[in-house]
């Protein structure tokens, strides 16, 4: 230290140190400003010059700053007219330049705000006066519905283009982000999380089988049966779109990035004292909650539900539609008939809470019992014809008439004919009963055989011919067969001109040579009848003959005879 040296003051030190910090600010320099006061409209920062230099409030994006902060400014020009003018968004944009570059080089996130919309997506303020283009398809997970409610937001943004043709050219990328955030929270929370835990979500959406819960960007699904224990028939019942609720976790597949959430798991399962308060037979009452095309479900409790079989709803009525007998919400009593508790499976009956009329059947109705019913359907071997509401009795064809011959009982009756029967047979375990129309009157085949026996005869009228005989009515309405070979004891003839003779209506003489009352069959003979005309007139004639008249032969009978005929 030489001597003009140390007779310096320190305030004359100090002065020289601050010129020559003064010299080496320079126009375009990015310095460090130490800020030293903050209004509402400006930061007056310290730059090392005679002056402070004064930044608008508004290049503070992020915030104003503190008085003592550092803060990075660009000096614009020294020497303006109220003092040196800097900049910090000036000083933003080269230092975040930099910044951009190594992003978009290192595949790392930097800070925006979406400001506006413009054609095909947004207009995203990454600070600095850099402004980078957000595709519309790149600004979200989901799909945007409504673009405005982007507007403002602070985000993080992968840098996907920096420059087209050496101009600057910024393209950001925030779905990628939200993708990767979302992949990254779903691994801890399958890391984090075991089941039965209890876990917060969010209601996101909804389908026919239950409701998407959002648990941070990553779906959880509830399902409609995870919902109650009840019956549950629509998600909307239980949450509402939008609500934040608790859930336990029930299952968890990471391969497949599964999650069940449950709502019902909150409460034990009913099922665990099913069998303390229900038993085989037992009768119970329930609600109606469900109606399908093979029955009804049936809740006895919150949580337990059973199914009454639609073949279960009546002993005697044919239930087509369950809904025909109950409807949904009807309070009704029905019966344990069976149940399997690991499945979660009751059958219900609802006819046995009644009176079984099938066992006091035969007592009602026993065979022999006269009674009119009505005719209900007709098949191809007979008709159903009702005894009462759900009680049938079915009618063979073959015992509507004891005469005439009915292939098909639609020939004779029709539905809703009113007709007199007798029960024939019941048979309570088939749930069956025979009647007959013809067993109302006395058997015409019974009356034949006492009026007529084989070998008698008398005249009927023809009323069929066939190709193996003609059919003989006789007086009383029983009709036989004259078999071919018993038209004539001329072998000789044809058939063809032995039954030219015959025509539908005439009246012919017959014997009997067969009856069978149990088959309701006879036979006629037209040859019969005429040999045993013979014999009589024979017997008749020889009687006539005087006993000395030995002349008289055999020979000259059978003359007698041809000259007859």
């Amino acid at each position: 230290m030489n001597d003009s040296q140390s007779g310096k003051s320190i305030q004359t030190q100090l002065m020289e140190k601050s010129l020559e910090g003064l010299g080496s600010v320079e126009n375009g320099q990015l310095v460090d400003g130490k800020v030293i006061q903050v209004t509402d409209e400006y930061v007056f920062v310290d730059i090392g010059y005679k002056s402070e230099g004064k930044v608008p409030v508004r290049e503070f994006i992020g915030g104003l700053p503190s008085v003592g902060d550092i803060v990075p400014v660009v000096v614009v020009r020294l020497d303006g007219r109220n003092g040196p003018e800097v900049s910090k968004s000036k000083a933003d944009a080269k230092q975040l330049w930099k910044v951009l570059r190594q992003a978009f080089e290192e595949k790392q996130a930097v800070d925006g705000v979406i400001e506006k919309e413009v054609k095909g997506g947004f207009d995203v303020n990454l600070g600095g006066d850099i402004h980078a283009f957000l595709p519309v398809s790149q600004s979200d997970i989901q799909r945007v519905e409504d673009p405005s409610k982007l507007i403002g937001l602070n985000a993080k943004f992968y840098v996907e283009r920096i420059y087209t043709d050496s101009k600057a050219n910024v393209v950001v990328n925030r779905r990628k982000y939200l993708e990767e955030l979302v992949d990254e929270n779903r691994e801890k929370f399958f890391a984090e999380t075991q089941i039965g835990d209890v876990v917060k979500g969010t209601v996101k959406s909804f389908t026919n089988f239950g409701a998407f819960i959002d648990l941070g960007g990553f779906d959880g699904l509830l399902h409609v049966n995870d919902m109650s224990w009840g019956h549950a028939t629509s998600p909307k019942e239980f949450v509402k779109k939008g609500q934040e609720i608790e859930l336990k976790v029930i299952r968890l597949v990471p391969e497949e990035k599964r999650i069940n959430l449950s709502l019902k798991h909150f409460t034990e399962d009913p099922w665990i004292h099913f069998a303390e308060k229900y038993h085989m037979n037992d009768i119970v009452d329930g609600v109606v909650t469900k109606l399908t095309d093979f029955g009804a479900f049936i809740e006895l409790e919150e949580g337990i539900e059973g199914l009454a079989h639609v073949s279960e709803f009546s002993w005697t009525k044919r239930v087509s539609k369950p809904s025909d007998v109950v409807k949904i919400g009807d309070k009704i009593k029905c019966m344990v008939l069976g149940y399997d508790i690991q499945a979660g499976r009751v059958s219900l009956g609802l006819k046995q809470v009644t009176d079984n009329p099938w066992d006091s059947i035969a007592d009602k109705y026993p065979v022999g019992t006269k009674l009119t019913g009505s005719v209900v359907k007709i098949t191809s071997n007979g008709a159903f014809i009702q005894l009462e509401e759900g009680i049938d009795g079915f009618l063979h064809a073959e015992d509507i008439s004891w005469t005439k011959k009915i292939k098909h009982a639609g020939s004779v009756l029709k539905v809703g004919d009113e007709v007199e029967v007798v029960v024939l047979d019941v048979d309570s375990e088939e749930k069956r009963i025979t009647v007959g129309m013809k067993q109302t009157v006395d058997n015409p085949w019974k009356q034949f055989a006492q009026n007529y026996s084989v070998g008698s005869s008398f005249e009927g009228e023809i009323t069929k011919i066939a190709e193996f005989g003609i059919f003989v009515k006789s007086p009383d309405g029983i009709e036989g067969l004259v078999n071919k070979a018993n038209l004539t004891d001329d072998r000789s003839l044809p058939y063809e001109e032995v039954v030219s003779k015959y025509k539908v209506g005439d009246k012919v003489s017959v014997s009997v040579v067969d009856i069978n009352v149990e088959r309701e069959r006879v036979a006629f003979s037209i040859k019969e009848f005429k040999k045993a005309q013979e014999r009589k007139e024979m017997s008749q004639y020889m009687a006539s003959v005087s006993d000395d008249d030995d002349a008289y032969t055999f020979g000259d009978l059978m003359k007698s005879q041809q000259n007859k005929n």
